[in-house]
């Protein structure tokens, strides 16, 4: 079997993960391109471990702890997801980043707001 082939495979798979994840706005479809990048770096570790002919088949080993990992990953962000959902009523990642620490807006009875400077 030659290397090239899964190689190109999984670059292909991680730069579509890669993609999904920067162009997306909803939580969901960024949680399903991390995965898909993941299932790339799998795809990797099993490739070269068949390719190496490693007799511990650590590529193999490393591939079940990464898919450990990712499932306890998407059980926690599909927890999380779904919290936001109910509390916010919405998964656009774009309308959340008001939950940021410090980033709080000034409320106009607020006497921390910082006063406008007169030109």
């Amino acid at each position: 079997m030659h290397l090239a082939y899964p190689a190109v495979l999984a670059a292909l798979l991680f730069a579509t993960g890669l993609y999904g994840v920067l162009a997306r706005r909803n939580a969901i479809l960024v949680l399903m391109s991390v995965e898909l990048m993941l299932n790339a770096v799998n795809l990797n570790l099993v490739a070269f471990d068949v390719w190496l002919r490693d007799t511990l088949h650590a590529g193999q080993a490393l591939t079940l702890f990464t898919i450990a990992i990712a499932a306890a990953e998407i059980g926690i962000g599909l927890a999380i997801v779904l919290m936001v959902y109910r509390n916010r009523g919405t998964s656009d990642v774009d309308k959340l980043r008001d939950t940021a620490e410090g980033h709080e807006p000034a409320r106009p009875d607020d006497n921390t707001a910082r006063p406008e400077v007169a030109a």
